[in-house]
């Protein structure tokens, strides 16, 4: 029976230490500030701004809250970021994914000033992970890291296989196994004989948005499963990519879902903000 990674856990281990060193900024006078901007009522999208809010007045993370109507234009939106990139007193700038159609989601990526980037999507913070520069790292895959670290899970000359190549998990989970010297391979749907990839997987990190796609016939005995999905199962229940119940009769250790990854992006949105302003501050 694998071992289970419990993220909730791990996430508030992370909270309360970033509530520590929050605590002793303020001593200084210093204040760490998010903005969130959203546009529109997606249901998800509420729920997600909701734990940000929720996870940063815990932390003692000051919150900007910019709820927009569905109908504002791209052009709004671009200025009401320039204004967020001038104002020295917030560190952080998340626009909530997915917006409304009429609005390009890279033009206002691009547009968020790379220093204030704390979802790591900008592409120059994607440039300095890719080459080992220091910068804002992707919040789910530098969760993960922190589950197999916290976990005792050593990743040095371990086989990892990812299954999924998307720019927000499954590229820079490569990049970030890599760097914690990984031998690292990149699964997608053009992979042959994805089975046998997955089979040789001391790590298997998986992000394809498939319910219970990876069964145990997938893994290796003894290795670790990271699930990434966030998917319904044929009952409308919440499950992952991973058929849990037969993978973690012979996997090593594992992540639930719910109880998993999910915790662990909203961790490491507010240790990026914090991180912003420790910089010149430590």
């Amino acid at each position: 029976m694998a071992q289970l990674i419990d993220g909730k856990k791990i996430s508030a281990e992370i909270k309360d230490e970033l509530k520590e060193k929050v605590k002793e900024l303020k001593e200084k006078g210093i204040t760490v500030t998010l903005a969130v901007i959203q546009v529109g009522n997606d249901s998800a999208s509420t729920v997600y701004v909701g734990n940000k809010k929720k996870a940063c007045e815990y932390i003692g993370i000051e919150s900007l809250a910019y709820e927009l109507p569905e109908e504002t234009t791209e052009q709004e939106l671009l200025e009401l970021v320039e204004s967020l990139n001038a104002k020295e007193e917030v560190n952080g700038i998340l626009v909530q994914l997915p917006l409304p159609k009429h609005i390009d989601e890279d033009k206002v990526i691009r547009t968020i000033s790379p220093d204030k980037d704390v979802d790591g999507f900008h592409p120059e913070s994607v440039g300095r992970l890719s080459i080992g520069q220091p910068g804002f790292v992707s919040c789910t895959p530098a969760g993960i890291i922190q589950l197999l670290k916290r976990s005792g899970i050593a990743i040095d000359g371990k086989e990892c296989v990812i299954i999924g190549r998307s720019n927000i998990v499954g590229k820079p989970m490569g990049m970030l196994l890599l760097r914690e010297n990984g031998t690292v391979t990149i699964c997608h749907s053009h992979t042959p004989d994805l089975k046998a990839v997955a089979k040789r997987a001391d790590i298997l990190v998986v992000a394809i948005g498939k319910a219970k796609f990876v069964d145990a016939s997938y893994v290796k005995e003894g290795a670790t499963v990271i699930d990434v999905g966030m998917d319904r199962d044929e009952n409308g229940k919440l499950c992952g990519d991973v058929d849990f119940d037969s993978v973690k009769e012979i996997a090593g250790a594992i992540t639930p879902v719910p109880g998993g990854v999910g915790p662990m992006t909203i961790a490491m949105l507010m240790n990026n903000c914090v991180a912003s302003v420790l910089e010149g501050n430590e």
